[in-house]
C-alpha cells in the first residue's frame, strides 16, 4: 500500500476533524500529523494497527505510565484511508532519561503480561523485524564480523517471552504532574528486560549515557548482560539489513560491543 502524504479532507471528516488544518509533527519518519486534538499517522499493517488499537483501547493506566488512546473514525473503524488516530498527548520526549523511560516501559509491560501472543508477530516483515528474528536464531544472522562476535556471545535467556516494546527509548513523552506516556508501539513477543535493554544500548549508542552505565541501568532485570548482547545484535543486524552498516557504524558501535562480550562483564547480572 502506497504512504498517504498529508491526510485528506475525507479522512479528517472520517476522524471528526474536519476543516482543522493538519499539522506535520517532526517525529514519526515525517509521517504523522498533529490535527487538533488528534494525531494521524500511516497505520501500516491494517491486521497488526486494528490490533494495537484494541489493546490499547482496553489498558488501563497506572501512576506509572499512560498511552495516547485510539481514535476511531465516525462510522466506529479505527482505520481510514490508509490512516490510523489518536489523541494528543502534551509532553517531550528526553532519551537521557533513560531509567525513567526504562521504569515506564516496565509498567507498561507488566499491563501486557497476560495477552496472548498475536498471530500477525509470525508474518511481519520488515527490517526490525527481521533483525529480530536473527538474534533469538529463527532466521540466519547476515555475514558480518561483528554479528559474529556478538553471537558467539549469545547465552539462554531463561526469562519468559510476553509482548513487549521494542523501540521505547524515544517514544516516552515526559510532561510536568502527568506519568509518562508509552507512544509509538513496535510489538515483539520476548522477554520483558529485551526492552530494557534496547533502550539502554540506544541511550550509550546514540545520546551520550556513558558506557559504564550499562551494568547499573539494569540492577533487577533477569539475565540483564545476556540480553544487552541480544539488543545490540539486533541494532547491528537492522543496520545491516538497511543498508546503513559501514565501516564508521563499526568503529562508532566498537567500544560496546567489546564491553558487552568481554569476558566475566555479565556475571553478576547475567
Amino acid at each position: 500500500m502506497e504512504r498517504p502524504g498529508r491526510p485528506d479532507p475525507e479522512t479528517l471528516t472520517a476522524f471528526g476533524v474536519a476543516g482543522v488544518l493538519p499539522e506535520p509533527l517532526s517525529g514519526g519518519r515525517g509521517l504523522t500529523w498533529r490535527v487538533g486534538d488528534l494525531v494521524l499517522r500511516p497505520h501500516g499493517d491494517p491486521t497488526e494497527a486494528a490490533w494495537k488499537a484494541d489493546v490499547l483501547a482496553g489498558l488501563p493506566h497506572t501512576a506509572e505510565f499512560r498511552t495516547p488512546g485510539p481514535v476511531p473514525t465516525r462510522d466506529g473503524s479505527w482505520l481510514h484511508g490508509g490512516w490510523e488516530a489518536s489523541t494528543w498527548v502534551e509532553g517531550a520526549t528526553d532519551e537521557s532519561r533513560v531509567r525513567d523511560v526504562m521504569r515506564a516501559g516496565a509498567a507498561f509491560h507488566r499491563a501486557l503480561a497476560d495477552l496472548p501472543r498475536p498471530a500477525f508477530l509470525d508474518t511481519t516483515d520488515d527490517p526490525w523485524s527481521r533483525a529480530d528474528r536473527m538474534v533469538w536464531g529463527e532466521t540466519a544472522l547476515p555475514q558480518d564480523p561483528t554479528l559474529e562476535r556478538l553471537a558467539a556471545a549469545f547465552r539462554p535467556v531463561g526469562a519468559p517471552a510476553q509482548l513487549i516494546h521494542g523501540d521505547l527509548l524515544g517514544n516516552v513523552l515526559f510532561a510536568p504532574g502527568v506519568p509518562p506516556a508509552v507512544f509509538d508501539w513496535a510489538p515483539y513477543w520476548r522477554p520483558a528486560g529485551l526492552g530494557a535493554a534496547i533502550a539502554a544500548v540506544d541511550a550509550v549508542c546514540w545520546h551520550g549515557v556513558p558506557l559504564d552505565a550499562l551494568g547499573p541501568l539494569g540492577a533487577g532485570v533477569p539475565a540483564w548482560s545476556r540480553l544487552l548482547v541480544r539488543a545490540l545484535a539486533f541494532r547491528i543486524a537492522t543496520l545491516v539489513l538497511l543498508g546503513a552498516w559501514d565501516r564508521v557504524a563499526a568503529d562508532h558501535h566498537r567500544p560496546v560491543v567489546a564491553a558487552v562480550t568481554a569476558a566475566g562483564w555479565g556475571t553478576v547480572l547475567a
